[in-house]
């Protein structure tokens, strides 16, 4: 048996009917659990770099394995994400973006717009995302990308004191 994925999931007002229908979804899954972080409702209003960092931390204190964050273009929780250590956020408004997130780029956020993304389409991009790995489909370029995650995370060293 497979182990479960832990999957935190935030958004801010733009992104609520989009984050509602994937938590929805999500929650229907076997081997997934999902911790939804907000916003819970179209009166609870907090801005997208608020919703970002709590994902961030999730995954940080080892809370989460992978998050989802959703704001109107996908855009500012990526950068606010990526101001984390340990956070490789893409946004992904369409499958084959999100699928190259993490199959190049090992992303551990996928990030998607609300004012872009319709709820069906935004369901196949969120399962086309957590359906691949690292390097899956693209075996022929293993150390290459694995080489280029380390010359990414040795940035992060730096960049992170």
């Amino acid at each position: 048996m497979a182990e479960q994925v832990r999957l935190a999931i935030a958004s801010d007002l733009s992104g609520f009917p989009l984050k509602q229908a994937i938590v929805e979804h999500l929650r229907q899954r076997e081997g997934l659990a999902v911790t939804d972080l907000g916003i819970h409702s179209t009166d609870e209003v907090r801005p997208y770099y608020e919703q970002a960092t709590k994902v961030a931390l999730a995954i940080q204190r080892g809370e989460a394995d992978r998050g989802v964050l959703i704001c109107g273009t996908g855009q500012g929780m990526a950068i606010v994400a990526n101001k984390h250590k340990g956070i490789y956020a893409c946004v992904g408004n369409n499958v084959f973006d999100a699928e190259r997130g993490k199959i190049v780029n090992n992303a551990n956020v996928l990030t998607m717009g609300g004012w872009i993304t319709a709820p069906f389409l935004g369901l196949e991009i969120v399962d086309a995302w957590l359906r691949v790995q690292f390097v899956q489909k693209m075996e022929f370029k293993r150390e290459w990308l694995t080489n280029a995650l380390h010359q990414v995370q040795a940035l992060e060293e730096r960049n992170f004191k």
